[in-house]
């Protein structure tokens, strides 16, 4: 059995791990002999982890669509020239925590795995044992939700074994489904200029996704979001 195996690739990955040891290893503190300090330790350094990647991605997309804007605002493109709204970060800002958290949680679990209690079905019951199967590009289909970001959909999605995802938006413009933008990390806000002050819309949204450089497996269900001025 590989003590590496285990941990994703991704930073997307790492920090789902994180949170998922944070949430199931307390059931096994007293079995494996993991001391609170520990499991305080692990809470606070998956917020952290969860809190720096949400804030990069949030700063990427508002870099990728205010380059869009400055490209329009200098060679022209349809719409006016509003400026793009900054993000809007969560203001719960976890305590800081020591840098090398996937250091510290590897050294953890190295320790889990050789407690004379472990077992491979707590292992499995962690995601401290990597599942074995064969991957399937044609497979693929993301599964879109959403949130809101000061009036802005915030497309949420999971990035799994795909590169990235492109992303279709149609705004009952008459235009149907037209490109949105490919992001390597999710989630994808999308910014463009709400509707007039007191004006309602429906922006409905698909996507699928990408595998060195290309579209790969299914489209996404649609999915319906009301935005307003």
């Amino acid at each position: 059995m590989s003590n590496s195996s285990y941990m994703p690739t991704n930073d997307g990955g790492k920090a789902e791990l994180l949170e998922h040891l944070a949430v199931t290893l307390p059931k096994y503190a007293e079995l494996l002999e993991i001391s609170t300090a520990d499991l305080e330790n692990l809470k606070k350094k998956s917020a952290s982890f969860r809190y720096a990647l949400n804030t990069l991605y949030a700063l990427q997309s508002y870099t990728q669509h205010y380059t869009e804007f400055k490209n329009s605002l200098r060679d022209g493109g349809s719409g006016n020239a509003d400026w793009p709204l900054p993000p809007k970060f969560d203001e719960n800002i976890p305590p800081a925590v020591e840098c090398g958290v996937i250091p510290w949680v590897s050294a953890l679990v190295a320790r889990i795995k050789a407690h004379r209690n472990y077992t491979a079905a707590i292992g499995q019951d962690c995601w401290l044992i990597a599942a074995t199967h064969v991957f399937d590009p044609g497979a693929l289909k993301p599964a879109l939700s959403f949130k809101n970001n000061v009036g802005h959909p915030v497309i949420v999605w999971t990035k799994g074994k795909a590169s990235g995802i492109e992303i279709w938006v149609d705004r009952g413009d008459s235009n149907g489904f037209v490109f949105l933008t490919i992001n390597n990390e999710p989630n994808t806000t999308d910014n463009a200029p709400l509707p007039a002050s007191g004006a309602t819309a429906i922006w409905k949204y698909k996507a699928i996704y990408r595998l060195h450089d290309e579209q790969v497996g299914q489209w996404s269900d649609v999915i319906s979001v009301m935005v307003g001025g």
